[in-house]
């Protein structure tokens, strides 16, 4: 009985690892490795011994049989991966972690955030060194990405932060929560207490346009709407208004699918779900009836992933159209098979007029080829301006999200890449005794599961700059951490 990967996977390689037959991919030393958003099974070589599914965090690996109704097209997915590749092809053997030579003295690590990156750093210090780890975080829970930036009806893939739990529980780990470095406490002080410090704090800025009316009330970033149906502290359970028929997202990346698929739900699908309780009683009195997702290019670039895909087919059920604006029909028509545009055929295409409000049950549209000018209104957003080369039009809305990326924030005293949105570094060092992981180290690529070889690299160089006595010498202990941070709170 052999296993497939479903569309929950975090691509993190824990079933790589304990594969016997080296059957799961792409591998961490493979190229493709991080840039996809799922790993595969070889259904030829996979000898159903089940050691994936067992050490899966997310519950993602199932025998083929057993994967039914909306589940079942993921055996043909993990199938059709490997049906140009030969079966006897050369795979590459997995890497093994490093340690710290027996040497060098355990170090102190402070570890700043608690998100999916900061996790697989905790991870790789317990099993590398002897390490003791403070673990710090502005917010009051842990946590990061994994509560506030998956969607909350993704429940699956939030169950990696139950894996991180464990580590964080463990007797070299201390956690200090609602500490803001920059704020409360100054990196300086972080080298004062510690060997090294290891910032693994994202994205959380968004990219911006430089577009007029890009900050009218009624627009916000995608991310900070998922946020706010996940609760996240900093946005108020009022920030959202969903009174408006018509929502505009721009951009078609799996952010932009998450925040469609919330607007466009059945609120009673939600519940049970880690979805905030103002959230889903906004859902519940939503007057969206109409979601678009706007892309400057056309459909052979969709940014979506094949998985995000299919699973908003499953929840839409055929209310997805294309605007037949630009030639998008022939294009996906057109579309070589196994790409993205490819997954769009036999969606229906029609010619909308944007000046009318939307009409029917709720659906999805897409429309490609359009770049956005302008947000027009006063004082709120009521249109959204694009531009598709031949002329303007005005597509009447009361909400925009822009999904176009997220970048890194500058932390005081470390340097900071305006151009990029990430901390200059060298695999994951910033300077002896200072690191970086994560979106803050590579910048907002890869999903989750992608932070542990990022992590695995970073702790490499530390361990690296522990051999050889470069890191930091603190003059004061734990103890004394802990006292100046309650002296500070």
């Amino acid at each position: 009985m052999t296993y497939a990967i479903t569309q929950s996977c975090c691509a993190d390689a824990s079933c790589i690892s304990v594969c016997p037959v080296n059957c799961i991919h792409p591998t961490p030393d493979e190229p493709d490795f991080g840039t996809t958003d799922r790993l595969y099974i070889d259904p030829r070589a996979c000898i159903g011994c089940g050691a994936c599914a067992d050490a899966c965090p997310v519950d993602a690996v199932f025998p083929i049989d057993k994967l039914t109704g909306e589940l079942s097209v993921h055996a043909d997915i993990n199938r059709e991966r490997f049906s140009e590749v030969p079966a006897d092809y050369p795979w590459g053997k997995p890497q093994f972690p490093r340690s710290l030579p027996t040497h060098a003295a355990a170090p102190s690590v402070a570890v700043v955030g608690t998100g999916p990156a900061a996790g697989y750093a905790v991870q790789s210090l317990l099993r590398s060194t002897d390490a003791e780890i403070t673990l710090i975080d502005r917010m009051t829970t842990p946590g990061g990405l994994i509560k506030f930036g998956v969607a909350p009806d993704h429940p699956s893939t939030k169950q990696i932060e139950h894996t991180f739990a464990t580590s964080y529980k463990h007797p070299r780990v201390r956690m200090h929560l609602g500490v803001e470095v920059g704020r409360q406490i100054s990196h300086a002080e972080l080298t004062e207490h510690h060997n090294a410090v290891i910032y693994a704090v994202g994205a959380p800025g968004h990219r911006e346009l430089g577009l007029p009316g890009e900050h009218l009330p009624g627009t916000l970033a995608a991310r900070e709407f998922v946020g706010w149906c996940n609760g996240h502290p900093d946005m108020a359970a009022d920030a959202v208004e969903l009174s408006a028929e018509r929502v505009v997202i721009v951009g078609n990346g799996n952010v932009a699918l998450d925040a469609a698929r919330l607007l466009l739900s059945d609120p009673d699908e939600l519940v049970g779900t880690p979805i905030a309780e103002h959230a889903l009683a906004a859902l519940r009195k939503s007057k969206v009836r109409e979601v678009v997702l706007l892309a400057r290019r056309g459909p052979e670039h969709a940014a979506f992933t094949r998985s995000e895909w299919v699973g908003m087919q499953q929840r839409l059920n055929g209310r997805i159209v294309v605007d037949g604006h630009g030639g998008a029909g022939a294009a996906i028509a057109a579309a070589e098979d196994g790409s993205t545009a490819a997954l769009l055929r036999g969606l229906p295409v029609e010619d909308i007029d944007w000046g009318r409000s939307p009409a029917g049950d709720r659906r999805l549209v897409l429309r490609f080829s359009s770049a956005p000018v302008e947000a027009v209104g006063d004082p709120q957003v009521r249109a959204l301006r694009v531009g598709d080369g031949s002329g303007e039009v005005d597509v009447e809305t009361g909400m925009v999200l822009w999904s176009v990326g997220s970048r890194g924030v500058p932390i005081p005293q470390l340097p900071f890449d305006e151009d990029t949105g990430v901390i200059p570094n060298t695999s994951g060092r910033v300077q002896p005794g200072t690191y970086v992981v994560g979106w803050a180290k590579r910048g907002a690529a890869g999903g989750i599961g992608a932070n542990r070889a990022c992590a695995s690299e970073t702790v490499d160089a530390l361990i690296d700059d522990a051999a050889a006595g470069r890191l930091h010498h603190p003059t004061k202990d734990g103890k004394a951490f802990a006292k100046l941070l309650r002296s500070r709170k």
